[in-house]
């Protein structure tokens, strides 16, 4: 099929069920040139009709602490002292750039995510 620029759900919804179709083509054939297009235009009429929700960076850092069982005094040597890392959670004070490096490490987040609000 040729494509063209996705402007209508129903376009959507076809581009989606062929991309399902041939999801594991093989590299360097013409499916997978389809594939690679239509990502691209799936993903162009995501950006243009679909806004994601921006995450509140201390939010996601609680929600992996809960979910690797992690306590406030195991950031202490990522983010300081008892009193900066309870700062730092209750959104007192600001996450630094020092501390975002290592806070994403530790994490294993995206850098995007502590920019969001900058």
């Amino acid at each position: 099929m040729n494509w063209k620029a996705i402007k209508s759900d129903e376009d959507y919804q076809k581009a989606s069920i062929r991309l399902m179709e041939i999801f594991h083509a093989t590299p360097m054939s013409k499916e997978y040139d389809e594939l690679e297009l239509l990502m691209i235009l799936i993903k162009d009429y995501d950006d243009k009709h679909y806004q994601l929700p921006e995450l509140d960076i201390l939010e996601v850092i609680k929600f992996k602490m809960k979910e690797q069982g992690i306590k406030a005094k195991d950031l202490e040597p990522i983010v300081g002292s008892k009193g900066h890392v309870s700062a730092v959670l209750s959104g007192k004070r600001e996450i630094t750039l020092k501390m975002a490096k290592k806070l994403r490490d530790y994490f294993s987040l995206p850098a995007e995510l502590f920019f969001q609000n900058a």
